[in-house]
């Protein structure tokens, strides 16, 4: 059951002929409730999924501690005890003494795919775009093409490479890997990133058609595929295009399981359509329905500015109010956690401006946008998320100011 939760996790799709991730965590524990391993990447992954925080959410901090005690309790491997503590500093939010444990774990365990992968998405979550291509790079001559599961390595590696602004090179390693599983959503998802910073939109299109079939039903990841071809009709002024996408794929998707990835790419794609002029009318309001309970969440600040997005866009006042109170409320002791030691200086400027925004102040966007400009990597993120979005979109109107 480990090994089919974890080529779950890898491959971004829920089996359902054995009950998807839940259900083989559910076996997996039932056979085995002191195993802790089981505990590790049962825990890790609802961390990882960004979607619930240890200081609301109960059941999770539990789960969390009692991994933690059962790993005192018995006699394991010194690898073991790593992912434990791994996991432990990821749930207080010390993003990057997690990744310094999981990338320790490679050094001896380079084909460790739990330590690899748990290390690739933290990375992605705190702007380390070259730690998380070279936390792949360097175990990559220890994987053999016989090994289960060695295809995706370059998919997730290529990701690395063109976040790293390395496109002909990132290209390659990922049509590598579609050679080989033309099923791998991740590597789709990175020649997808390839095309659009070239803005080679007519070829992301076209690809994207050609492989939908391929990737469509990888669950965990197909929405966000979507968000990617969508933003191709974007670029190309064909809105229609894109709002169609919303309604038949992104939202359904986002409503259904309600995954962070998928609301963040219903947040993003509804505020990149207005930005162009477009009415989206209630769509806001029946977002807001998911994104609401996690305002006070201030897991990432990525996830944050989505939530705001939308409650802006639902005109709800004391939910957009109350998402910025909490968050200010948290960097005033953010102790190790991460995400809130960046509340101050990246978090709520952004968050600010959004409002300012919002409100047609774009003089004042500009000033507190402009000292932070080159930081916005820092909340997570992808070039295609944030960076290109946020330097260059707010600072368009105050032309006509």
């Amino acid at each position: 059951m480990y090994d089919a939760i974890l080529t779950q996790y890898v491959t971004w799709r829920n089996d359902t002929s054995l009950g998807g991730i839940e259900g083989c965590i559910s076996k997996l524990q039932a056979a085995d409730p002191n195993f802790v391993m089981g505990h590790v990447i049962a825990s890790g992954l609802e961390l990882i999924g960004t979607g619930r925080s240890v200081l609301l959410d109960d059941q999770l901090a539990s789960a969390v501690r009692k991994t933690v005690e059962l790993s005192k309790t018995q006699s394991i491997t010194e690898r073991e005890r790593l992912h434990v503590s791994a996991m432990e500093m990821f749930s207080k939010g010390c993003f990057p003494k997690a990744c310094v444990l999981w990338d320790e774990i490679l050094l001896d365990h380079p084909t460790d795919l739990l330590a690899l992968k748990f290390a690739h998405d933290t990375y992605f979550y705190i702007g380390h775009q070259t730690e998380m291509r070279d936390s792949v790079a360097r175990v990559l001559p220890h994987w053999k093409p016989h090994m289960p599961l060695y295809s995706y390595l370059k998919g997730i590696y290529s990701f690395g490479l063109l976040e790293t602004k390395l496109y002909d090179q990132a290209e390659k390693i990922a049509k590598e890997g579609l050679a080989l599983t033309p099923g791998d959503a991740w590597a789709v998802h990175a020649v997808s990133h390839v095309h659009e910073m070239r803005a080679e939109v007519e070829k992301g299109l076209k690809f994207m058609e050609q492989t939908e079939n391929n990737w469509k039903k990888c669950d965990m990841l197909a929405c966000h595929n979507y968000w990617h071809w969508a933003l191709n009709f974007i670029e190309k002024g064909e809105y229609e295009a894109a709002l169609g996408i919303y309604d038949s794929q992104i939202s359904k998707r986002c409503f259904s399981s309600e995954a962070m990835l998928d609301t963040v790419d219903a947040c993003s794609m509804l505020y990149r359509l207005e930005l162009e002029g477009v009415k989206v009318g209630d769509r806001w309001k029946e977002l807001q329905k998911v994104t609401k309970p996690h305002r006070e969440d201030h897991v990432l600040l990525f996830n944050d500015l989505h939530f705001l997005m939308t409650s802006l866009g639902a005109k709800d006042e004391e939910t957009s109010r109350r998402l910025l109170e909490t968050l200010w409320e948290l960097a005033q002791a953010p102790g190790e956690n991460h995400t809130h030691q960046l509340a101050t200086s990246i978090g709520l400027p952004m968050c600010e401006a959004l409002i300012e925004f919002d409100k047609g102040n774009y003089s004042r966007v500009v000033e507190l946008l402009l000292p932070i400009r080159y930081h916005f990597t820092d909340i997570g993120g992808s070039d295609a998320q944030v960076s290109e979005k946020w330097r260059y979109q707010p600072i368009l109107p105050c032309n006509d100011t």
